[in-house]
């Protein structure tokens, strides 16, 4: 009896990686975002004919739901790092690493935000995505919706930081699905409000110039800011923040693409974030997890992972079955509350398994090797993990469930 017991508990070890409680945590933290990403999956449910009128808007969505994730999910690994290096101290004064990482990641909120509706625009026009919205369109929903988004995301942000520290949290394995779930929440039904100054033309115009005017001098501000860490953020953030929203935008086309499968089942529609997020979050946990233990001197990036690198890879595959069945029943359980039509719950579960287990797979090569790339080029892995992995994951997430939808007999 001893004996099975320890043969069980050894088993229960090997699959989360080593750490239950880390496990336990982010498992939880991914049940919260799944969840919570039904108000967001509802809404894009419910807005198909906004859709439909202002074509180009679910080219967006992806974009505008992952620079949340990238900013602040971003803010939350630097944070967790500094936490466990005892060097956090939270507070608003602008020369404290807290004060500096705020302020930047609102100056990158705003200037990225302004950017990639300029590249939304400039990408449904290369790819040939007729008819979109108006430049100033794309520049007021996004500019506008994301403004909100930020200040809420924000507060989440320090909330879970200052949590981590009074009640001795792990935020590496929180703060990615948390503030994943945040952005979803409130992102899109600010996207959603913004879109309906879309249709006023005179407001449409003044928003999208003052967006586009402000966001100039704030960027010249914040790179050439005499505050160290904040010049710093900004400088690493905004290239690999602007190559994200080119890889989220070519996910955006994927699914503006496949929008007629979409549409003949909303709840594919609820599921969207939740399948988005997931992957993401997955990865954001992974990627904040390695670069802190880089930091502290636990792991040694090399070709191969090894050791707490490897641990670590085997509790993102161990969390990802569970938390994309999750995400289908959710989608199901949003479909059945709002009447929406839905290919049939076994169909949605075996979509949000099969599509989140190949995106898993990628979430591991992205985190591990981003991670790797910034060590060696003397980058902070905090900066980059997660954008990327973010970014990546919603354009392979996005592939991997048509894929998935087109296996299953769906579309």
């Amino acid at each position: 009896m001893g004996r099975s017991r320890a043969v069980h508990l050894s088993w229960v070890t090997t699959v989360v990686g080593g750490d239950r409680i880390a496990y336990r945590n982010s498992l939880a933290a991914l049940a919260v975002a799944v969840t919570a990403s039904l108000v967001a999956g509802i809404t894009l449910a419910t807005t198909t004919d906004t859709l439909e009128e202002l074509p180009g808007l679910l080219l967006l969505v992806p974009a505008a739901l992952a620079v949340k994730g990238n900013i602040f999910g971003a803010l939350g690994s630097r944070l967790g790092t500094s936490i466990h290096a005892g060097v956090f101290q939270l507070s608003p004064r602008l020369d404290t690493v807290v004060g500096q990482n705020t302020a930047a990641a609102l100056a990158l909120s705003l200037v990225v935000s302004v950017e990639l509706a300029l590249l939304a625009k400039g990408v449904a026009v290369v790819f040939d995505i007729t008819p979109t919205m108006s430049t100033a369109a794309f520049v007021t929903v996004s500019a506008l919706g994301g403004a909100i988004a930020s200040l809420v995301v924000l507060i989440i942000t320090l909330l879970l930081a200052g949590g981590s520290v009074r009640f001795g949290w792990d935020l590496d394995n929180v703060v990615a699905p948390l503030v994943t779930a945040t952005g979803d929440v409130i992102t899109l039904p600010a996207l959603v409000w913004a879109a309906a100054l879309a249709d006023i033309g005179g407001v449409t115009t003044t928003v999208a110039l003052v967006s586009t005017a402000v966001s100039v001098p704030v960027a010249v501000w914040a790179l050439f800011s005499p505050r160290p860490v904040l010049q710093s953020i900004m400088r690493e953030s905004l290239p690999i923040l602007t190559v994200a929203c080119v890889v989220d935008l070519i996910a955006g086309i994927t699914i503006e693409k496949r929008l007629d499968d979409f549409v003949a089942y909303p709840v594919l529609l609820i599921l969207l974030p939740g399948f988005l997020g997931t992957a993401g979050a997955l990865g954001g946990v992974l990627s904040s997890r390695l670069a802190t233990k880089v930091h502290l001197g636990l792991i040694s990036p090399g070709a191969r992972p090894r050791g707490q690198a490897g641990s670590d890879l085997v509790m993102v595959v161990s969390l990802c079955l569970p938390a994309f069945a999750l995400a289908g029943i959710v989608a199901e359980l949003g479909g059945l509350l709002t009447g929406q039509s839905s290919p049939g719950l076994w169909q949605i579960v075996a979509v949000s398994m099969l599509g989140g287990l190949l995106a898993t797979f990628a979430v591991m090569i992205v985190a591990y090797y981003t991670t790797v790339v910034a060590i060696r080029f003397g980058l902070d892995p905090d900066t980059y993990g997660i954008p990327m992995v973010t970014s990546s994951l919603d354009f392979v997430g996005a592939f991997t469930l048509i894929l998935a939808l087109v296996v299953v007999g769906v579309a």
